[in-house]
């Protein structure tokens, strides 16, 4: 065991008759080989290694308390903060709305003025790029009666080379697969005669959007270092790359992957007013009524909707931190910014738990003899363990017990250690949870307040997606339970809280047919 991980007093306390020196720190040999029974006075002054693991977790376990009840302090979300942070939210989109870099919330336009209705026919394409891997999809589209005929995807692993190198070489790989795909078409997928191939292009990286088919790439993220981009239309990108390849398609629609979202939830159901994304990251957008966007009076739109990306992740007015928080976001490649995000989404959920219980570890000596350099390691822990730990209904929480022994490789750990992980992981889930149904909430008061009553009074559907939101029960409930303490029974009643599963990529064919350049002429068919 190292020495610096415990103090002689706490081992004084466990085994008051063994001198606090180095060489009794380290019980490895006692708890390593088996126990050999020594005689009756000897085992009495000693006292059995059960005993010893005993007593030693309750002095851990009264150690770690304060720094669990401190957590709980700073992560509580009361209806007051929830308040706060719903109406900062609306006020937040309000200034965002006001002018370009007004406040924290982009409230980005995506120039989407015309969402499917459900008439639309013919084939279309998605590509939807966000990661290491992008996704091409391809839709068959059969007007009211037939919706969608049918749908096929294919992914694709972007190699690391291609990530690092230039702009015309990632969209030639992007292209050259698309190609691939387009090539394999057949069975229910056919093109109307007289048409090109129009594509919908999920993009998920910051663009300063001009049009619906067009938009400047602002800077590269998620790993990505591609030279020569920055600065340039990403649209005409791609346009020239499947140009270059012989691909006779075009892009009709530029879209985020949560404006995907909403527009592939609203295709079968027209009462989706939001879309909320919860995943690895976050994101929100919502339909606006164009005279309510100053900063686009100037365009004359007339009394006609669109959707507004809000950028969330960026907000921070009023968030309930901790010292976790604050070091994690100091030692991020983007410290100051996404505190939002940094907060309630998928990413960053599990390394906060880990600096808790990495300072109960080291405070309290709560795992003993087993505690381990790895959990010294930043995000070794992700929020797939906290859902798993927290779905543990077992007495002696025996898969909380595999997690912290095969992930941080804690190879021993008292029932009562395994509760207080589950226990800090519950306070920075229930905090991410509720904070999430707080943006939420602003959003729809900022709705309601703007039409003057005409959207908590009637249905009112929020499309879910993301694996976040999906896979964690706890963060769920959590979230809608602050929904409905913010609006009260009588709104959240009208309120419709929905999964859709992967909408961006079929979202953003539909909205590829929806802007069609031959949409005149499907009205009209």
């Amino acid at each position: 065991m190292d020495n610096k991980r415990a103090s002689p007093a706490t081992f004084l306390d466990c085994i008051p008759s063994f001198p606090a020196s180095p060489r009794c720190l380290d019980m490895s040999a006692a708890v390593g080989s088996p126990y050999r029974a020594a005689p009756a006075a000897q085992h009495r002054r000693r006292g059995r290694p059960g005993a010893v693991t005993l007593r030693c977790s309750k002095v851990a376990a009264a150690a770690a308390a304060p720094i669990l009840d401190d957590l709980r302090l700073q992560c509580a979300t009361p209806l007051p903060l929830l308040r706060h942070v719903a109406g900062a939210m609306a006020a937040g989109m309000r200034t965002g709305l006001a002018a370009d870099g007004a406040g924290e919330l982009k409230m980005i336009p995506s120039y989407v003025y015309s969402l499917p209705t459900g008439s639309e026919t013919g084939l279309f394409y998605a590509l939807d790029l966000g990661g290491t891997n992008f996704r091409v999809l391809r839709v068959q589209l059969g007007g009211k009666d037939r919706r969608v005929v049918d749908t096929e995807s294919e992914q694709v692993s972007i190699p690391k080379e291609i990530m690092h190198g230039t702009t015309e070489e990632l969209f030639d790989f992007i292209a050259a697969r698309l190609s691939n795909f387009v090539a394999k078409e057949g069975g229910n997928f056919h093109l109307q005669k007289g048409r090109k191939r129009e594509i919908g292009f999920t993009f998920s990286f910051p663009v300063k959007q001009t049009s619906i088919d067009s938009g400047i790439l602002i800077k590269w993220t998620k790993g990505f270092a591609v030279s020569g981009t920055a600065g340039k239309d990403v649209v005409a990108c791609l346009n020239a790359a499947m140009e270059r390849q012989g691909l006779d398609m075009s892009v009709s629609a530029l879209v985020n992957d949560t404006v995907g979202a909403l527009a592939g939830a609203h295709y079968w159901d027209e009462d989706v007013m939001v879309a909320v994304i919860l995943g690895t990251g976050t994101n929100a957008c919502y339909i606006e009524r164009t005279k309510s966007i100053p900063k686009l009076q100037h365009l004359g739109l007339g009394t006609g909707n669109t959707i507004i990306n809000t950028e969330w992740g960026a907000f921070s007015d009023g968030l309930p931190l901790t010292e976790f928080d604050r070091d994690m976001d100091a030692e991020s490649i983007n410290p100051g910014e996404q505190i939002f995000e940094k907060t309630i989404s998928g990413m960053y959920l599990g390394e906060i738990v880990r600096r808790v219980v990495a300072k109960m570890a080291q405070e309290s000596d709560l795992f003993g003899h087993s505690l381990a350099d790895k959990l010294a390691e930043p995000f070794v822990l992700r929020t797939p363990h906290l859902c798993a730990m927290q779905q543990d209904n077992s007495d002696n929480l025996g898969q909380v017990e595999s997690i912290l022994r095969d992930t941080i490789g804690v190879s021993q750990s008292s029932v009562a250690a395994r509760r207080f992980i589950v226990e800090v992981s519950d306070c920075v889930v229930k905090r991410g949870g509720r904070l999430a149904g707080a943006g939420i909430a602003g959003i729809l008061q900022k709705m309601e307040n703007d039409s003057k009553g005409l959207i908590l009074g009637r249905r009112t559907v929020v499309a879910m997606d993301g694996g976040l939101y999906e896979n964690y029960p706890q963060y769920r409930s959590y979230m809608v339970e602050a929904m409905a303490e913010l609006l009260g029974p009588r709104d959240m009643e009208h309120i419709i809280v929905e999964h859709t599963k992967d909408g961006s990529g079929i979202g953003a064919a539909l909205l590829a047919a929806a802007n069609s350049k031959y949409a005149a002429a499907q009205l009209s068919a």
